[in-house]
């Protein structure tokens, strides 16, 4: 962070002596956006951190106790069968089952770790979006992560004309800029969504919102799969019409917010159903 800051003030002082004031203005807003972004990403790695390590530390406290178990168990099991309390069969059953947390035990710790190791990921996609998309409108394109899922949100004036699903040519320029990160990842798979406003629209070739916002979907995948080299293997397209709304749809405003293209990054579920029948 110090050397971002300091290479800000250096380029301050050459710019300003450089460059028009109109085009410092703009760098300094860039600059100053790169730096917001940057901010946040380390807050966010920073409570990541801090629930890693709570993670860490649970455990630890269960694994102490499974050892604990593990190692008084044939003693204690010894002493209940010596005073007669339990008999042969029912101590093995016992044993069976401590085994068993002890199984379970490393199960949760796998699965935890396989969850890190997604949140990591979904961090580094996060950051490297914001750092390709940083020269676009914040209010046109959204970059979140929510319940383990990055969602990417790019409003539907910056790729299509009003009512049209042709994609513009500035629209390549942005689907170029997301392509470059998705195609960093090749195991990641994603689904590409089409959303509308409550308007409804009829056409020669589109009956009504449905087939907008599916039409959309369509585009936008086409794209990326043969200007972008992207497998279409990795993408779905789907359209919801005006049904998953952002915002209401009783102003301008809201309606904007609801005429979107929806990017999901898809969670890798086969790598926890890897960990759920190992044995």
């Amino acid at each position: 962070m110090k050397r971002i800051i300091l290479i800000g003030l250096s380029l301050s002082v050459v710019l300003s002596s450089c460059v028009s004031k109109k085009k410092y203005t703009s760098l300094d807003a860039d600059y100053k956006k790169i730096t917001a972004s940057q901010k946040s990403c380390d807050e966010q790695l920073k409570n990541s951190q801090l629930k890693n390590n709570d993670l860490a530390n649970q455990n630890t406290a269960l694994r102490t106790q499974v050892d604990y178990l593990k190692q008084n168990s044939t003693q204690v099991l010894g002493a209940l069968q010596d005073m007669s309390v339990v008999s042969s069969k029912q101590a093995e059953s016992i044993k069976q089952s401590l085994e068993n947390i002890s199984e379970k035990d490393s199960y949760i710790r796998n699965l935890q770790s396989a969850i890190a190791r997604k949140d990591s990921l979904n961090m580094i996609l996060v950051t490297n979006l914001k750092g390709s998309l940083n020269d676009i409108n914040d209010k046109d394109i959204t970059i979140k992560v929510e319940k383990g899922v990055v969602y990417i949100d790019i409003s539907d004036k910056l790729l299509f004309n009003s009512g049209k699903f042709q994609a513009t040519e500035n629209a390549k320029i942005v689907l170029g800029k997301v392509a470059k990160v998705l195609n960093a990842y090749p195991d990641i798979e994603f689904m590409v969504e089409g959303h509308t406003d409550t308007v409804p629209i009829r056409t020669d070739c589109m009956d009504d919102n449905w087939d907008l916002s599916v039409k959309r979907a369509t585009s936008v995948v086409r794209i990326l799969q043969k200007q972008y080299n992207i497998s279409p293997a990795r993408m779905t397209a789907s359209g919801h019409s005006e049904y998953v709304p952002v915002a209401a749809n009783t102003s301008a405003e809201g309606r904007a917010l609801n005429r979107r293209t929806r990017i999901i990054i898809l969670p890798q579920l086969d790598q926890f159903f890897k960990l759920l029948i190992k044995k």
